[in-house]
């Protein structure tokens, strides 16, 4: 039996073992990567490109359609690419690769949530001092926070992962997942990478409840707002973040903390796809579907690709003063 010395190869057994349900495969995930390719760069350009957009709950939302993008391209063009030639070969290296760079995204995801969270609690809780609190610089900070985590989380459940011994090398998933390569393992060290994972859900189920309590401030707050638009305003920003947050962490940690049966199971494929290729193609649209600020920019951007000379006109947004500008971001 082969060990991680020698094992060259990991084989994804993928969906189907027929070529043409392969294809089909191929064009379901194909048209899923373009429409969240899409939807996450125009989130990204709109913002970039509309100065009334740079505030910190649409800065944060670019950082998180980063992230997006690149969780969707780790799995999706491999996972193409083997449904079209039907074969589902990856190299050792390319599985170390993928895990790394799977779970970096996810862990900055995750931390990218929580601080979102945190700055919708300031904006609707404490809006007096909005701006003094999260100014660009925290703004900055809390984001780069977020990304050295994803580093520093992916190196330790990648070393803790590769460092054990394979007595195979098929992986029952799409991809290389961890919970999949624990189940080949043939000594005892996959107890160190689980005790990792239980330490990492622990941070995210921490995450999470602090998640919980803001918005339990936030929602005590909205209901004392005396008009029903306030209301409403505020409930359109934060229900579907809270939405994006219980799909991910729910999905992610059945996923990562279920019993790992030896023989293979649908709900793994299930669970890996609601966690790694859901998120980012509704992510883009759960926070765009009630957001007017973000349809308007959309539609001035489009606007201005049709017609190049032409100067986009928003009387909703034109109207409003300039220097109420930001107090107006508090909610929309």
């Amino acid at each position: 039996m082969p060990n991680s010395s020698t094992v060259t190869t990991f084989l994804l057994l993928g969906f189907s073992d027929t070529w043409e349900q392969n294809v089909l495969y191929f064009i379901l995930l194909l048209v899923i990567y373009l429409a969240a390719l899409t939807a996450n760069l125009l989130i990204i350009s709109a913002v970039s490109l509309d100065q009334q957009l740079h505030t910190p709950m649409y800065f944060f939302l670019v950082n998180l359609s980063v992230v997006d993008l690149g969780s969707i391209s780790v799995t999706i063009p491999n996972a193409m690419i083997n449904s079209l030639l039907n074969t589902w070969e990856i190299s050792y290296s390319g599985c170390v690769a993928q895990v790394y760079s799977l779970f970096f995204f996810l862990i900055s995801d995750l931390f990218l949530l929580t601080g979102m969270a945190y700055d919708r609690y300031v904006a609707i809780c404490d809006p007096l001092h909005y701006e003094a609190v999260m100014d660009r610089k925290v703004c900055i900070k809390m984001a780069t926070s977020a990304w050295v985590a994803g580093l520093l989380y992916s190196g330790i459940h990648t070393s803790s992962t590769f460092a054990i011994t394979f007595c195979s090398n098929v992986i029952n998933q799409f991809f290389c997942e961890i919970p999949q390569l624990l189940k080949v393992s043939c000594d005892s060290m996959y107890l160190i990478e689980f005790g990792v994972l239980v330490f990492s859900t622990l941070i995210a189920l921490s995450c999470f409840g602090f998640i919980i309590v803001s918005y339990v401030h936030i929602f005590k707050s909205v209901l004392r707002i005396p008009t029903t638009q306030g209301r409403n305003k505020a409930f359109s920003t934060c229900v579907p973040h809270l939405i994006v947050v219980s799909l991910f962490i729910s999905t992610g940690s059945f996923a990562y903390l279920k019993p790992n049966a030896q023989s293979p199971s649908d709900l793994d494929l299930v669970f890996a796809v609601l966690y790694s290729v859901v998120p980012p193609l509704m992510n883009p649209i759960i926070y765009t579907m009630r957001n007017r600020d973000i349809k308007a920019a959309l539609w001035k951007m489009l606007q201005c690709g049709i017609f190049p000379g032409r100067k986009a006109r928003f009387p909703l947004i034109n109207l409003v003063p300039k220097h109420n500008l930001s107090k107006k971001k508090e909610f929309s």
